[in-house]
């Protein structure tokens, strides 16, 4: 948690940005080089962990140096003006169908400038964002994204525009970037300082990896969220909002109601969208984007879940999103290899290993319709859980009769809590609106 006096600062901020819209402010670098932020910065870097960057430098290496010593130093530089970010260490990771996501890594001294920079100018920029934007901001999680889709569906909005963003991080062009901070930003020192961070990893792009790449991801896709925001409400119709949206950085998905009346209006959204897209050089992967129709029993993926309209006992039309197939797999091969990785460890360190992955996945997906994959997850876990015990005694089989279900749970310590809270994440049903 940040200290009293960084909280002090960033509220004031956020509150003067939220009063005056039109407001440049200035004088911000000096808050940036106080040891206070940095301190406030290097915590968070600590917390987060990472690998080293290209200089090879440790949290352990910094502690064992001194902290301070560390800070006083990076200050001094900051406010010398003699700071240079240092090159981006690069790791491929595979990207789900075929390819990689290029990670670039910055070292610590960089993360931690990167993190107090990100102090100062989160929660001014907070104020200009939109409602419908919840990727990596204060107090929005995905849990919210996935209500207001879900709330949208209910709402008779069935005709999906899903977007998908080719090389986002990549493709976001410096100039317009700092064009839009400097609309906010008057301050050259910040603005001199955000230059050299960009220039640190190329020509363009954003690096996957760096504290303040989501903040600047949100602030270039600010002007798509405004325009969705001036769609939403120049089609309304009393209480009524015939265009919903929700983004999670990169992942945009646009929702227009049902009715033959708007067949023009999902054009023109989608025309508009893609209008602005492209003043922003953000291409479009037309092989993943698609418009859908849940009405003609369609889905549509959106952050992990697949989403479909379906009739509940009771006749309504409700929205069911369930984990798609392939956190599902990712799930199984994550836990294979832990498997894999303790066939001669005490049972132990498995267990914790192996809960430590279930509560995070089943915590995430137990908003949605998922009980059924979840029994399917549970069996498969116990199944695994067995065959390992049995291994370790060198017996054959499962063990179904020697390992019950109360020695796993009560005894071993495995994670049980296989409930679903649907409840919370999907509003209630509205009445159908007839059509003019």
């Amino acid at each position: 948690m940040a200290s009293i006096s960084v909280q002090d600062l960033r509220r004031r901020l956020y509150i003067k940005a939220k009063s005056e819209i039109t407001w440049r402010f200035w004088g911000l670098y000096v808050h940036v080089c106080k040891l206070e932020t940095l301190r406030e910065a290097y915590a968070v870097a600590k917390t987060n962990d990472g690998a080293p960057g290209v200089d090879g430098v440790t949290f352990e290496a910094i502690e064992r140096a001194g902290v301070e010593t560390f800070l006083t130093q990076l200050r001094d530089e900051l406010v010398s003006g003699s700071y240079r970010p240092l090159p981006t260490r690069k790791h491929a990771i595979p990207k789900r169908g075929a390819g990689e996501r290029i990670l670039q890594i910055p070292c610590i001294r960089d993360r931690v400038v990167q993190g107090a920079l990100k102090l100062i100018l989160e929660p001014i920029f907070e104020a200009d964002f939109q409602p419908g934007s919840y990727g990596y901001r204060p107090k929005r999680t995905a849990h919210r994204a996935v209500a207001r889709v879900a709330e949208a569906i209910v709402q008779h909005k069935t005709r999906v525009i899903d977007l998908d963003l080719a090389s986002y991080f990549d493709n976001v062009q410096h100039h317009q970037l700092l064009a839009m901070v400097a609309r906010r930003i008057s301050d050259p020192a910040i603005l001199h300082l955000l230059k050299r961070i960009l220039r640190a990893t190329g020509h363009k792009g954003l690096p996957q990896g760096g504290p303040l790449s989501p903040l600047l991801a949100n602030i270039y896709l600010t002007p798509v969220d405004q325009m969705l925001e001036k769609a939403q409400e120049t089609t309304r119709r009393g209480p009524f909002r015939h265009v919903t949206y929700a983004r999670w950085a990169d992942d945009l998905v646009i929702l227009v109601d049902r009715y033959r009346r708007h067949d023009e209006l999902l054009g023109a959204v989608h025309r508009r969208v893609r209008e602005e897209l492209a003043k922003l050089g953000i291409p479009v992967n037309e092989q993943k984007s698609r418009v859908v129709f849940l009405e003609r029993d369609e889905a549509f993926t959106f952050l992990g879940f697949d989403f479909r309209r379906v009739r509940s006992l009771r006749g309504v039309w409700r929205p069911q999103y369930t984990p798609t197939r392939h956190k599902r797999t990712e799930l199984r091969q994550k836990l294979r290899e832990v498997f894999r990785r303790h066939q001669s460890r005490p049972v132990k360190g498995l267990i914790r290993e192996v809960n430590i992955i279930l509560a995070g996945w089943l915590n995430y997906f137990r908003i949605g319709q998922a009980s059924r994959h979840f029994k399917h997850i549970r069996s498969w876990v116990e199944m695994k859980v067995r065959r390992h015990l049995q291994r370790a005694r060198k017996r054959p089989g499962v063990g179904w009769n020697r390992w019950s279900t109360d020695k796993l749970y009560r005894i071993l310590g495995l994670y049980r809590d296989y409930s679903i809270r649907s409840g919370r994440a999907i509003p209630k049903a509205l009445p159908v609106r007839s059509d003019p």
